[in-house]
């Protein structure tokens, strides 16, 4: 039977209606969240979700290091910290790692140039390898890159050589202090300055420490990060280098990142991946390609700055860490 104009409009309206009311109850697509931060420079990543905890003040970070893919020893904790928590972190990074050059070959082709040949690499890689560390900055949610520009000139382990010799150590410290002092950090991590860590590690985390040690006011906790490996192997010592004019003290607290904790679709994804994201963006590095997968666990310690409450600051981020593991950003909760 024919139906009248009259009744199809009026069904029409009808369904136009019902269709307007289930999209105005449907919930909000992640990054279409109102009020959501913008990027912030390269690299810098936008948080779409509401951290878990908004009523708490999210946490601030900053990495301090001597090269470009020394972030790879927090990367998960960082990217926990900007995805899973809605936390800020930045990066400072003292030299420009064009003492590099010798693992270069594999990037030659890549990049073409010859990356291997001294003066082209030292020419060269300081740039390539800002923008390969803005890379991963993008994936760990890294907002703001501070470069410093000394210079990269040799591996040594002498602490003393890279403060007296390859750095300008007293503008190192000043720009270190500028950038925790303004930067209202809660944490600054670093490498932990064991024996037989690379010299320029250990000057670059002497002079974090330094800097928050003398620091007015609310000072952040400094934590020395080292990589282990479960099951017995790659256990790192806590017992730093000696040095009469780097004194500094390591409290008997150990708090860990475990990089194997599954989530998603089956758990079949884990914070590995993200690792070996970002080790895949140092291609001018072809040596630092064989740490994918080679460790599972960031372990760090506190390294006394003075801080109030250091203890009791760093349990409740790794609490909270450990709490929002399962749930990285894009990832419900059941």
């Amino acid at each position: 039977m024919r139906r009248s104009i009259a009744a199809v409009v009026r069904d029409t309206a009808l369904l136009l209606l019902m269709t307007g009311f289930a999209l105005a109850q449907a919930p909000t697509a992640p990054g279409l969240v109102a009020g959501m931060s913008q990027q912030s420079l390269a690299g810098g990543h936008a948080a779409t979700d509401a951290a878990p905890g908004a009523d708490a003040k999210p946490v601030r970070a900053l990495i301090v290091v001597a090269h470009p893919d020394d972030e790879f020893c927090f990367a998960a904790t960082v990217y926990e910290i900007t995805h899973n928590l809605g936390g800020t972190v930045d990066q400072l990074v003292i030299t420009n790692g064009e003492g590099g050059y010798r693992y270069s070959l594999l990037a030659e082709p890549y990049y073409g140039l010859a990356l291997t040949d001294e003066a082209v690499g030292r020419a060269a890689l300081p740039e390539i390898r800002k923008r390969e560390l803005m890379e991963a900055g993008h994936i760990l949610g890294i907002t703001n890159h501070f470069f410093l520009d000394e210079l990269d000139k040799r591996y040594t382990q002498d602490v003393e050589e890279v403060l007296g010799e390859h750095w300008n150590a007293g503008a190192v410290l000043n720009e270190v202090e500028r950038r925790i002092g303004s930067g209202n950090y809660d944490f600054v991590f670093t490498l932990f300055p064991s024996p037989q860590t690379h010299g320029a590690h250990k000057a670059a985390t002497l002079t974090a420490l330094t800097a928050a040690q003398q620091m007015a006011g609310r000072k952040p906790v400094v934590l020395g990060c080292q990589l282990a490996r479960s099951g017995g192997e790659t256990q790192p010592s806590w017992s730093g280098f000696q040095s009469a004019r780097h004194p500094f003290t390591v409290l008997p607290e150990v708090y860990s990142t475990d990089r194997t904790v599954k989530f998603g679709f089956r758990n079949a994804l884990d914070y590995q991946m993200i690792v070996n994201w970002v080790i895949a963006a140092h291609k001018s590095q072809g040596q630092f390609q064989n740490a994918v997968n080679r460790v599972d666990h960031e372990e760090f310690v506190i390294l006394e700055s003075g801080a109030s409450d250091e203890r009791g600051r760093a349990s409740t981020l790794f609490h909270a860490l450990t709490e929002q593991a399962t749930h990285p950003r894009g990832v419900s909760k059941p």
